[in-house]
């Protein structure tokens, strides 16, 4: 359904630190440069990060949510690790499992160096 997701940033140098780290544990390289942008590419889309072309300040959605799938419980927490490791900051409640109308999927909430709220999901095999 989806090409890809850019969420604007502030320090592209400081977010570039965090998302390579973030995305690395999902087994992705460093984020490549394409002039005020970095992008991160898997067989599946495109994630990237950008400073405003409008020259705006970047901000973040309230009650926006970038979720990325996961393959593990494990995967999961060293996704949240690296990012609170890089400048993130946890939010949400700890990572964990969640029980809902479609079952249970364990998630893990955090927030990047501007605000941007990111999540990891795995959804075990029922």
């Amino acid at each position: 359904m989806f090409s890809h997701v850019m969420l604007g940033v502030s320090d592209l140098a400081r977010s570039q630190k965090f998302y390579d780290a973030l995305l690395g544990t999902l087994g992705l390289g460093p984020g490549f440069a394409n002039k005020n942008r970095f992008f991160y590419r898997s067989p599946t889309g495109t994630f990237a990060i950008s400073t405003p072309i409008n020259g705006e300040p970047a901000c973040h959605g309230n009650g926006s949510t970038v979720g990325f799938a996961m393959q593990s419980v494990e995967q999961c927490d060293a996704f949240h690790a690296a990012g609170v490791a890089n400048g993130g900051t946890t939010c949400e409640d700890p990572p964990g499992f969640r029980e809902g109308p479609t079952g249970s999927i364990y998630l893990a909430y955090l927030r990047d160096p501007d605000g941007n709220k990111i999540c990891g999901l795995f959804r075990p095999a029922k």
